[in-house]
């Protein structure tokens, strides 16, 4: 009698610390409204939890596929990860389409100049995440979703995903080091000698915004996924709660250096992405979750980080309306802040448990009953 394959342990602080890290891109979104320079920002590094979770992407996908695919083709591969990403990714652009209309403010003047095909048109593409060109600037930040700007990231998540399909699962961990070495030396170079002195950017399809995107995609996801073929995971104490914190205290580090030493802060976000990152990512791995309580709200963050993720945006240009047509500071401003950040995490629970998990059941179904991995 043939034996089943033994199960994989599940990372569950992993999943908690999506969870965190989405909690603040929120926070960090919703201060960034009233910043007037990238030196004066509260949470001043929340763009870097960007660069965690093309970390994490790494580290699960190389941990959950690997050794998957003498079993799985390359179409069985996108067929799973488009059901795990592509119904939220729907979602978020029907969120951002139904409120466009009410976001005209002082800070987006031609949202009322767009007529409604256009930006029927717009919402269509990017439910397809498909980046716009600039020509189609619905909002004047020149984004490549308009909607829902945030799915930049998805974008790229998706470009990782066919390169690890097509290239990265064939490379020896020799020849995937030597990538991540020069990957890693790429965003170094970049990040110090920044004229903006961070690495923030990716959202535009331009070629300077582009090379930031590909840059910042390259080392987190090609080090995640290095990562996961030759780390050992231990038995790291503390785990959960020394990573929270130590994600929340490296995101909301200040901004250094200033405006007359500008690669201070690159060297910052350098030394974040390709050192403190993957150590993260390492002490996750190596911690358990102790107690239901913990357990519980491991999962929860993890089930909430993508929808919370993806689906809040929509809610943040109207708040960035408001911040701009008031002139309100945070400090009186922060009980609707507050509101919001609550509300986009009811808003994601309400995503995940009447819309994405449904839905991803329903696909599951019209693919065989194949069961459907949540890396």
């Amino acid at each position: 009698m043939s034996q089943a394959a033994p199960i994989k342990p599940h990372y569950a602080i992993l999943d908690g610390l999506r969870g965190v890290a989405a909690v603040v891109v929120v926070a960090f979104h919703l201060c960034e409204a009233h910043s007037t320079t990238r030196v004066n920002e509260v949470i001043s590094h929340g763009y870097l939890a960007v660069d965690l979770f093309f970390v994490l992407s790494g580290f699960v996908i190389g941990y959950a596929y690997d050794d998957r695919w003498g079993k799985m083709g390359v179409g069985q591969f996108f067929r799973r990860r488009l059901a795990r990403l592509h119904p939220l990714v729907v979602l978020g652009m029907a969120l951002g389409a139904v409120s466009f209309y009410f976001q005209d403010s002082a800070v987006y003047p031609v949202v009322h100049g767009i007529p409604l095909w256009q930006m029927l048109g717009v919402m269509l593409i990017g439910m397809t995440l498909l980046p716009v060109p600039p020509s189609m600037n619905i909002r004047g930040w020149v984004e490549t979703h308009p909607l829902n700007g945030p799915a930049w990231t998805l974008f790229f998540e998706y470009l990782a995903n066919i390169l690890y399909a097509l290239v990265l699962r064939r490379l020896s961990k020799t020849a995937l080091a030597a990538l991540t070495a020069v990957a890693g030396a790429a965003l170094v170079h970049f990040a110090v000698t920044s004229p903006v002195g961070d690495i923030e950017g990716g959202w535009s399809l331009t070629a300077e915004q582009l090379r930031i995107g590909f840059t910042r995609l390259m080392f987190p996801f090609c080090a995640g996924l290095l990562l996961s073929r030759v780390a050992k995971p231990g038995k790291l104490p503390h785990a959960f709660g020394g990573c929270s914190l130590l994600v929340v205290a490296l995101l909301a580090m200040p901004r250094l250096g200033g405006s007359e030493r500008l690669w201070v802060n690159g060297l910052y976000d350098a030394l974040a992405v390709t050192l403190a990152f993957p150590l993260i990512v390492y002490w996750g791995a190596s911690g358990e979750v102790r107690g239901k309580y913990a357990s519980r709200l491991c999962k929860l963050l993890g089930d909430l980080s993508y929808p919370l993720y993806i689906t809040h945006y929509p809610l943040i240009y109207l708040y960035n309306g408001w911040v701009s047509d008031t002139h309100i500071a945070l400090s009186a401003s922060w009980p609707v802040a507050l509101l919001i950040l609550i509300g986009s995490a009811g808003l994601a629970y309400a995503a995940l448990k009447l819309y994405d998990e449904p839905v991803r059941r329903w696909l599951g179904r019209r693919r065989g009953n194949e069961k459907t991995i949540n890396p």
